[in-house]
């Protein structure tokens, strides 16, 4: 039994060892094999697994944001800028690693940042293992200060107690003169896009690139971290220049406020639109329109009230068997409540248009010198030409009257364009023919886009009438500036072109883009598109033109400043329907008479008066804004001033507010007065300015230098002993050339903005007005 049992160990041995052999050598085949295999996933399917293991590592990303551009006056003013505020975020993981942070943190939080403590209670309980929760965005560094003062080690209110919160970088944009230049700024929305205006048109310019931080945990749980900083947005330089934009719109708010509800419920007018031009550029000196809006707060409703509403397509809403004197349905605060999130937007849209780019209208009377212009370029006319003008010529089927229904008799072009003669335009047009008419039109850039460098220029492409649809009662009623649209950027841009010798300047609101770092990226320079007319039809434009202003007749005379002689053009258009007592009027309006260099253009569209076919609704803005932009530009007085006039000056400079003054309320008056009225074709001429003013004036101003001179002391400003400027009164800084504030010293037109809302309150002028 022994012997076998030996036996059968020995037997099992041996078997176990054969099986143990074939064993190992199926592990070992298998082993061989699976690192053939892992090779060839790693050569063929590396990186897709690699990825795969990565995907499942712990990870944090965020957004490093950038600097949105600066927008700079002509001045270097700064009219938008990024300020750096803060995004609260919460790291639910490392404030939960122990009980004694949550009380703390979450009471500083509810106690700083004014945040619902048992909502963050509810996401920690939620979410404990988050390391990335926003609690609050866009706060600003007074908020964020006290509340980094509680876990900065050493500070006197440090609690260490207070984990799990940190700062996110953010930028908020700020526009330091909340209403100012709003239609030609834009602004931008939450998420930091550009929206109408300049932000909108150069929002590629002024966005910079988004940084970004990435980071992981391998399986050390070793933080890898990388970094790709951002890159902050270019600024752009206007070519607005902030102390005429500030003077043009506080005359285009002060005519509202002096007109909202007096015909009519609502604003002073439907729309105001004003733009100042250098017609040897294109330069934008300055452009705004009535009603306005904070760009700071561009969602406020209460800037609806007393606008016209507008339908589904953005037109004006008009209700049935509406009085003449009504121009729409006027909002009010009772009815901006009730209306839907929808309806809110179509209005605030209406709010936020560009009036100078965006919207078109007939351009009545403006339009006359235009057909005159290309009479005279194409041999039509020799500017010798008389017309016989009984009050209406028979064109077609149709007596087309003139503003004058009982005639104006013999009229010659010149004084055609003195006295705003429809019938003698007509016969002009007749001679020029539907031909060389559309032609011209279309060289002044009717009908075509400026490509202003603005969002939201009008396409008026299809506004003006082809000469092979024009009938001769289309061609007749265009010559006069009715049954054609334009914008308002496109007749300021084209009439340029009439004053400057011909030359069609592409009209643009930027100068300059500059870097981040303060260096030139790009200079934009003025560019001609083409040549209009001859110098020498310019130079007959300008003589016919300044006959507005200064002609007995002159249609134009109420928009002359004291002390100026300016040239012009009044304009007023019938709305459609034709009949209903609907009127925009307008002056366009250039300086000095003899050398233009400046081109300003006002349009007042449905005035809210009882006779809105008056033209001196837009002169008047007109005479103001030039009474005081033409001493700021440096152009000196002319002409005499009368003694009426020499009290309107002393009373707008005593009010004047200077650029280290605080802002002070609207309600300055008019000096000449309200326009409300008759039509004033033909009123007597405004009084003559007393002989020798203009002498003893000088006299005044040199006994002023003389004494100025004679006090100069030790205690005496540094500014007091500068020559004095004989037009104005104020002080000439000897190394600028530039007009110095005799109250405090300041530079008029420096880099500070004067604030000239304390404009003096003006009478009525009495006469009738234009067409």
């Amino acid at each position: 039994m022994k012997q076998n049992s030996r036996v059968n160990k020995q037997k099992f041995t041996i078997g176990m060892k054969k099986k143990l052999v074939v064993l190992f050598v199926i592990v070992l085949l298998a082993f061989v094999g699976l690192g053939v295999r892992l090779i060839l996933i790693t050569k063929n399917n590396g990186e897709e697994y690699e990825k795969q293991v990565l995907s499942q590592q712990q990870y944090d990303s965020t957004t490093i944001p950038f600097r949105r551009g600066e927008i700079k006056d002509s001045n270097g003013t700064i009219l938008a800028y990024s300020e750096k505020v803060y995004n609260v975020i919460l790291d639910a993981k490392l404030l939960l690693r122990s009980d004694k942070y949550v009380d703390p943190t979450v009471n500083a939080l509810v106690k700083y940042f004014k945040l619902d403590g048992g909502e963050i209670r509810n996401y920690l309980s939620e979410h404990p293992t988050s390391q990335y929760y926003t609690l609050a965005k866009k706060i600003e560094y007074d908020q964020v200060a006290p509340f980094q003062d509680l876990m900065t080690p050493g500070s006197d209110t440090y609690d260490e107690n207070i984990q799990g919160v940190w700062f996110e970088d953010n930028y908020i944009r700020k526009y330091p003169n909340g209403t100012m230049a709003c239609d030609v700024i834009g602004f931008t929305t939450s998420d930091n896009i550009g929206t109408y205006g300049l932000e909108e048109y150069y929002n590629d310019t002024l966005s910079g690139t988004l940084g970004r931080e990435f980071g992981y945990l391998d399986e050390d749980s070793t933080l890898e971290r990388t970094t790709i900083p951002a890159t902050d947005g270019d600024s752009i330089v206007t070519t607005i220049d902030g102390n005429l934009q500030t003077i043009v719109e506080k005359y285009v708010k002060q005519y509202n406020d002096e007109h909202a509800n007096k015909a009519r419920q609502g604003n002073g007018a439907n729309n105001i639109g004003c733009i100042m031009m250098d017609i040897h550029t294109g330069d934008i000196l300055a452009m705004a329109s009535y009603p306005n809006y904070d760009l700071n707060n561009p969602r406020d409703t209460s800037k609806l009230i007393g606008m016209p509403m507008v339908d589904e397509k953005g037109k004006l809403l008009v209700l049935e068997n509406e009085s003449v004197f009504d121009s729409g349905v006027y909002m009010t605060e009772e009815m901006i409540a009730d209306f839907s999130d929808e309806e809110t937007y179509r209005q605030l849209n209406a709010l936020w248009k560009n009036y100078c780019i965006s919207d078109t209208y007939e351009p009545g009377s403006v339009s006359k010198p235009f057909t005159t212009a290309t009479g005279l370029e194409i041999g039509a006319l020799s500017g010798n030409e008389h017309y016989n003008c009984n009050g209406s010529l028979e064109i077609g089927d149709w007596k087309i009257h003139c503003h004058n229904t009982y005639g104006d008799g013999d009229v010659s072009v010149e004084r055609a364009i003195e006295i705003s003669c429809n019938v003698a335009l007509m016969h002009e047009a007749q001679a020029i023919g539907k031909e060389n008419f559309t032609k011209f039109q279309r060289q002044f850039g009717f009908g075509l886009k400026t490509n202003i460098d603005l969002a939201g220029e009008f396409r008026t492409e299809g506004l003006t009438i082809a000469a092979s649809n024009m009938t001769s009662t289309d061609l007749a009623t265009n010559a006069f500036g009715q049954n054609y649209n334009c914008d308002m950027i496109e007749m300021i841009t084209a009439f340029s072109s009439l004053i400057n010798g011909g030359y069609y300047y592409e009209p643009h609101v930027v100068k300059k883009i500059v870097s981040s770092s303060g260096s030139t990226i790009k200079n934009i320079e003025p560019r001609v598109l083409r040549q209009t007319i001859s110098p020498s039809t310019s130079e007959k434009i300008i003589q016919y033109c300044n006959k507005v202003v200064a002609g007995e007749e002159g249609t134009g005379k109420t928009a002359r400043p004291a002390g100026y002689m300016i040239g012009g053009k009044t304009g007023t258009a019938q709305t459609l329907p034709r009949g209903n007592r609907q009127y925009v009027v307008s002056f366009m309006g250039y300086a000095p008479a003899d050398h233009p260099d400046i081109a300003i253009y006002v349009v007042v569209d449905r005035p809210n008066v009882p006779m809105q076919d008056d033209a001196k609704n837009a002169t008047w803005i007109v005479k103001r804004v030039l009474t005081e932009a033409l001493p700021y530009l440096n152009y000196p007085m002319t002409e005499e001033i009368s003694d009426k006039e020499q009290a309107e000056l002393d009373e707008i400079r005593a009010n004047m507010v200077t650029p280290t003054q605080p802002n002070q309320e609207d309600g300055a008056a008019a000096e000449d007065g309200n326009p409300d009225g008759e039509n004033s074709e033909g009123e007597k001429a405004e009084g003559t300015s007393e002989e020798g003013k203009a002498d003893e004036k000088k006299e005044d101003a040199e006994k002023q230098k003389k004494d100025k001179k004679e006090e100069k002391k030790d205690d005496t400003n540094i500014w007091e002993s500068f020559d004095v400027d004989e037009t104005t009164g104020y002080y000439i800084d000897p190394n600028t050339g530039n007009l110095v504030n005799p109250e405090n010293g300041n530079e008029m037109g420096g880099d500070d903005l004067p604030d000239f809302t304390g404009a003096p309150t003006a009478e009525a002028s009495e006469g009738k007005s234009s067409e």
